[in-house]
Formats: C-alpha cells, structure tokens, sequence
C-alpha cells in the first residue's frame, strides 16, 4: 500500500464511516470493521497515524486500523473520510467535459469560500481567504456562519440537504449577528446587498419554475422545448436587464451568472435555496435555540434521504407522497 498513489474513495462507504463516527453507541471494533472496507481511507488513516502529530502518542509504528482509530478518535476518522469526498470533487472540469460530450449541461465555476468540513482544524482551521476577507461585515459573517456550518452537519451525496441546511443557518445567524453585534453602517449596508439578493433569487426561482413546466409538458416533443426553452431563456435576460435598472441602479453584480446560466447553474441555484424553508422552520420549532436546531437536524441527517425530504416538507406544511 506504501508503494502505490491514493486509491479513489468510495462515496457509500464514506457515508457509512459518517454516521459511525455521529453515532454515540458504536464501538471502535465497529467503526475499524467500515473503515477496513474502503482502501483509500484506510490508507489514509495509517499514513496519518505514523505521521510527526502522533508517532509519539502511538510509541512506534502502528500497522492496526483498530489501534488507529482508537488514537485518532472519531471525529478524526469522521475529517479523514470527508477529505476522501473533497479529493473525489477536484477533477470535477474532466468531468463537466465528458457530460458536455453527452449533450448535458455543465456549471463549473469558483467559489469565494469553502468548508473542509474539519479536515483542515489539524493545521489550525479552514483558510481565511483573500476572496472574502474584505467583505462588508455582514457579509463576510454570513459566508463564515455557512461554511462553518458544514462541520456541525454534513451528509455524504446530499448536496441539496448540506447546502439548504448551511444556507438556512447563515441567514439565520447573520440577522442574529446583525442584530446584535453589528453597527448601524453595517447593517444598512447589508440590507442593500440582501435586497439585491432576494430580487435576484425571485427572478431566477420563477425562471426555473417556468423550465419545470416547460419539461414536464408531454404535448410537446424535444425540438418544440428547446425552442420554447430559448425564449424562455430570452424572457429572463430581459426581465434581468428591466431589474437592474429599476431597482439596482445599473449594478452588474450578477452578469457573469446570468451570461452563463443554463440547467445546471439553475440546479445548483436550487441545491442552495430548496429546502431553507423547512430548516427555518425547524429552527422556529426548536423554540430559535441553536443548540436544538443543530441536534434536531444531525437527528435528520441519520435518516434516509427520503425521510429527510419528506420531514422538512412536513416542516413547511407540504405532503411528499
């Protein structure tokens, strides 16, 4: 194993290895047995494990993913499987080449911020970047209450649930921040920057709305959707352009996202936003404790993803049958 490049990790097997590491009745034997599944983690953990941070800890080599784990501990075991997941996202611009190849929709763009979901906290933390540093206060404390977020909750191949979860809890940490430690410039400047905000997420969730009835037309064939889709398409630049001069007074903010958006800039927009409302109201239930939300919503993550859909839908009122 020494001699060879990382193996590629196993998503299922990582997902496993989570709700291990979450469970506070699994024993080490049971979590050694998951971990002993998946090749790349275990390599991971053994080279970890007869790294400089715990050689000294372990007296000597250690070649037992059991005696590993019981050194590293859980939460280790729980950082080392994430990472597995961030390694498997980085040859994503291959990828998004092969589906366009396809004939599918691709959106591979950079982001300001992101989480190592805790993997990083063994050199001091995730990186305070230069894209978002300087931000205005109340959104550089928005972006931290969302990254940071994903170290409280994260569950492996459920985009939708993480990022909806992590949204939730910006929004809901950032007015308590801004109500509570923020001056008024800071305040008012973020209402500005929310303003814009809600007006373009409106826009856009009404455009996607449109595209859903337009897919799920079965009157009309391929080509007569892809000609509607282009109108449609037409319709939201318009309506883009009329907003930034009515409301927004020319700022161009969101140009480069709209030049580019198609299927899955608009999926991705979705992963985000979908299931806010059922984690706000979550938090409302939990009586607006942090504490209970947070608990209330690792309780979620334990189950399938079909029972967690259909408990924030029941949150906002709505049935998933």
């Amino acid at each position: 194993m020494r001699a060879t490049a990382d193996f590629p990790g196993l998503s299922a097997s990582i997902e496993r290895v989570q709700r291990l590491t979450q469970s506070d009745h699994d024993s080490v034997a049971s979590l050694a047995n998951e971990v002993l599944k998946d090749v790349a983690l275990t390599q991971k953990l053994l080279r970890l494990v007869n790294s400089v941070q715990f050689r000294h800890a372990g007296g000597g080599n250690i070649s037992t993913v059991s005696r590993a784990v019981a050194l590293v501990g859980f939460g280790g075991v729980r950082n080392l499987a994430l990472s597995l997941v961030l390694l498997e996202r980085m040859n994503n611009r291959g990828h998004a080449a092969q589906l366009r190849a396809e004939g599918l929709e691709t959106s591979v763009y950079g982001v300001p911020a992101y989480s190592t979901l805790g993997w990083s906290n063994l050199i001091g933390g995730d990186p305070l970047l230069n894209t978002f540093i300087r931000w205005p206060e109340g959104e550089l404390a928005r972006i931290l209450f969302h990254e940071l977020s994903h170290q409280v909750v994260y569950v492996a191949d459920d985009t939708m649930f993480n990022e909806s979860y992590a949204t939730a809890v910006e929004r809901l940490g950032g007015a308590r921040w801004l109500a509570e430690q923020a001056g008024t410039a800071a305040r008012e400047a973020y209402a500005a920057l929310e303003a814009r905000r809600r007006d373009f997420k409106a826009l856009t969730s009404r455009h996607r709305q449109r595209l859903a009835a337009l897919y799920a037309d079965a009157s009309l064939d391929e080509s007569a959707k892809r000609l509607r889709k282009q109108a449609l398409a037409a319709s939201l630049r318009t309506e883009f352009e009329q907003l930034k001069q009515s409301r927004w007074a020319g700022f161009n903010g969101y140009d480069a996202w709209m030049a580019s958006a198609n299927n899955a800039s608009f999926g991705v927009q979705a992963a985000y936003d979908e299931l806010v409302p059922g984690f706000e109201r979550l938090y409302d239930r939990e009586g607006r404790d942090f504490a209970r939300f947070h608990a209330a919503v690792k309780a979620l993550a334990t189950q399938p993803r079909d029972e967690r859909r259909r408990a924030l839908a029941l949150q906002e009122g709505k049935r998933l049958d």
